[in-house]
């Protein structure tokens, strides 16, 4: 290992790069097809179905180790994204620039699962225990701040954009090709600082096959299945989330659209500050809260607060519909309000995730968990677009409100030891 580099010298740079990605395909594609004048159903199932590769990458995992190394990984998916975010811009001006959008969000989609396994893994062999604990927080604050860049800075970026050029194809394209730039010199960063590591070496095929890691797999996936409770894990993991796996699709398209149609007609620069700054600042205060009151009180104490505040809060978008206030002031305040309730109600879903991974094959089992989550999102995201075009927006909110008691059965359902949060800090 090359002890002369210090962890703080890669691990933020390769975590904020790592969130980008994710709030491309996931947010930032959403609004790009909604200002190029699909439908919500599509732009709501195009992007959902981007989502696949996160859910899967477990199957892949194993692969990741088995060639090359997690060094050599990061770098390749990072060039991978580069190009494709370059070719993304260069499409986009075309006429067929939907199906060449699609191909290349999705080839960005797996290298950015990829890259996750790799900087994962990659972060585990580089550190010992202490710094792994020790560095735990920087990489998650820098993951966040990725994502106030991709959804705030960068669409308030887009914004100025399509001001100056008065043609919104011309100004994603300007804005997709400044963020290939951006991943163009985090690789070339990356190449320099990241440490040669003795321990960072593929697995061999003399050690590993592929029918062996599927075998391996499926093993994984049996003793899974037939953990205590199994079926009531994977049913609170699908459900636990619902009425919030529509909002995230539905809440951007609502706040694009015009007024005289529903929506609140935000530019794609207010978007970027309602969304993507304000939003996400409320999220990750909630989750911090929720971190701090579990350690301190348990499982019990916090479990019906955390499942109101994931889900009565969304009553404001309710308001926001009805009223459709010009106002920025409200529709900030409403966002932050919903975002920290959701933030902290996550924690209990986080919480529980590790709960249920204890015991044997633990990473294994909690990359299970991590794919029914990314799977609770994608469904619901697939019909979302269809529900707000039949519905509209106002109608939808209120649908989604109806939703809210599965919520509260799937967090009855579980069964978990009341002090689990208190003693799982205490034990660290």
């Amino acid at each position: 290992m090359n002890k002369a580099r210090h962890p703080w010298t890669w691990i933020p740079s390769l975590y904020f790069v790592e969130g980008i990605p994710y709030a491309v395909v996931n947010t930032v594609a959403l609004i790009m097809f909604k200002r190029m004048g699909l439908s919500d159903t599509e732009c709501a199932a195009y992007t959902s179905g981007l989502a696949l590769p996160w859910m899967l990458k477990p199957l892949w995992s194993s692969f990741v180790d088995m060639f090359k190394t997690k060094r050599w990984w990061i770098l390749t998916m990072q060039v991978s994204i580069c190009v494709s975010l370059g070719s993304l811009a260069f499409t986009l001006p075309t006429s067929f620039f939907l199906q060449c959008s699609i191909a290349f969000l999705w080839v960005i989609a797996f290298s950015s699962a990829t890259l996750d396994i790799a900087a994962d893994g990659f972060y585990m062999i580089a550190l010992d225990e202490h710094q792994q604990a020790l560095n735990v927080g920087v990489r998650s604050t820098f993951y966040r701040l990725a994502t106030i860049f991709t959804e705030g800075l960068l669409l308030m970026l887009i914004g100025l954009f399509e001001v100056y050029t008065r043609k919104a194809v011309v100004a994603w394209s300007w804005g997709f090709a400044f963020l290939g730039g951006i991943f163009l010199l985090c690789s070339l960063y990356h190449k320099i600082v990241l440490p040669r590591l003795e321990a960072d070496h593929s697995v061999g095929k003399e050690e590993k096959n592929a029918r062996e890691v599927f075998r391996q797999f499926m093993e994984t996936f049996r003793s899974f299945l037939v953990k205590p409770q199994a079926f009531i894990a994977i049913s609170f993991l699908l459900l636990y989330r619902l009425p919030e796996a529509l909002l995230v699709k539905i809440t951007p398209l609502f706040f694009s659209e015009k007024m005289s149609l529903g929506g609140l007609g935000l530019t794609t620069s207010e978007f970027g500050l309602v969304k993507g700054t304000v939003g996400v600042v409320g999220l990750t205060l909630g989750g911090i809260l929720g971190g701090v009151v579990v350690a301190r009180d348990g499982f019990k104490r916090w479990r019906w607060p955390m499942v109101m505040a994931m889900s009565l809060p969304n009553f404001f978008y309710i308001l926001l519909a009805y009223f459709q206030p010009e106002s920025l002031f409200w529709v900030n305040v409403s966002v932050g309000i919903e975002q920290f309730g959701y933030g902290f109600g996550f924690t209990l879903y986080m919480l529980y995730m590790l709960y249920f991974s204890q015991g044997e094959s633990k990473t294994a089992h909690y990359a299970l968990c991590t794919g029914f989550m990314a799977l609770s999102m994608l469904l619901p995201g697939l019909v979302s677009g269809w529900i707000s075009d039949n519905l509209g927006y106002y109608n939808s909110f209120i649908f989604i409100m109806f939703l809210v008691p599965i919520s509260f059965v799937a967090a009855a359902m579980i069964a978990v030891p009341d002090d689990f949060g208190k003693k799982l800090v205490q034990s660290q």
